[in-house]
């Protein structure tokens, strides 16, 4: 049985060494020999190619994908999984913030429950009380609008089968939301308590996270678009009461109403509404647009492996 074991690498030079030592040291106690390490070079601005060639020097389970930019965590992930070879692979992050020794209780679990997936999810979601509540909400916020009841504080590391990493593949949106792919697959997955470490800081900014919040939503769900059809009807109901209640106060009442402040106003609200709303509007078509593209995610510059004797 071979094993395949996927991570990628961006700012990763000072973990690489560490990461290639443990990792190879798991699979030789699982699989002994039968195993290939591979990593996904995506678009790293410092050295970290460079000390993933000099592995392939040295040891002929290594193979480097090198990616011609940095097209995001999430495609090169998919990009590494799409050249996994084994009956079995270990997705993981090369920064050490997840063990690899977890391979092992991972394949244990996997062997007793007879499941597709092992997942690692944390027992307590590493960072700042701002992070560790952000992440709260993200999750909350999803489930609402998707109606996806997506495993909280899961993490990267997850040990697949073959089957299951094949039908994976077989999403091929441009805008990719890994942990949405994972859940929407199906197949049977067990979670797995893992501690997460700080190993470095996060190279996802908060305009990053802003960004997945809001492709995630639109690549699951069309909630929002829904949701202006319904406001735009109440509104509709809400101004056509109004104009009925204007109209009897006209009629019966004689009575003028005044209120320019509250017309001023009513028209900043809306307008403010119809913009925030054309702008939804344009995200769902920005989506349409670049997947009718049909570009391909990522471009691979050059694959790099030694060769076997």
């Amino acid at each position: 049985m071979k094993l395949s074991i996927v991570t990628t690498l961006y700012q990763s030079a000072s973990y690489i060494n560490e990461f290639h030592r443990r990792v190879s040291a798991v699979a030789n106690q699982l699989v002994e020999e039968n195993y290939e390490i591979i990593l996904v070079n995506d678009g790293s601005p410092d050295n970290s190619l460079e000390l993933a060639l000099h592995l392939t020097k040295n040891d002929s389970h290594v193979v480097v994908i090198d990616l011609s930019r940095n097209f995001g965590h999430h495609k090169a992930m998919m990009t590494g999984l799409a050249h996994a070879k084994g009956e079995l692979v270990l997705l993981i992050d090369s920064d050490l913030e997840e063990e690899p020794e977890y391979l092992i209780t991972f394949a244990d679990k996997m062997l007793k429950e007879g499941c597709d997936v092992v997942y690692g999810v944390q027992e307590k979601r590493k960072g700042n009380w701002f992070e560790r509540r952000s992440g709260q909400l993200f999750y909350r916020f999803f489930k609402a609008l998707t109606g996806l009841a997506l495993p909280e504080n899961i993490v990267t590391a997850r040990l697949m089968t073959r089957r299951y990493v094949a039908a994976l593949l077989q999403h091929k949106e441009r805008e990719v939301f890994m942990a949405g792919l994972w859940h929407i697959t199906g197949f049977e997955q067990r979670p797995h308590l893992v501690k997460k470490h700080s190993c470095s800081e996060t190279t996802y900014t908060f305009r990053r996270k802003m960004s997945l919040l809001v492709n995630s939503v639109t690549s699951f769900s069309n909630a929002p678009l829904v949701g202006i059809f319904y406001i735009g009807v109440s509104i509709s109901l809400v101004a056509f009461f109004y104009t009925c209640y204007l109209a009897i106060q006209w009629a019966f009442l004689a009575k003028p109403l005044s209120g320019w402040t509250s017309v001023m106003a009513s028209i900043w609200l809306l307008g403010g509404m119809i913009i925030s709303f054309i702008g939804v509007v344009g995200i769902y078509l920005s989506k349409i647009f670049s997947e009718t593209k049909q570009r391909p995610y990522t471009i691979i510059r050059q694959i790099y492996a030694k060769q076997k004797n």
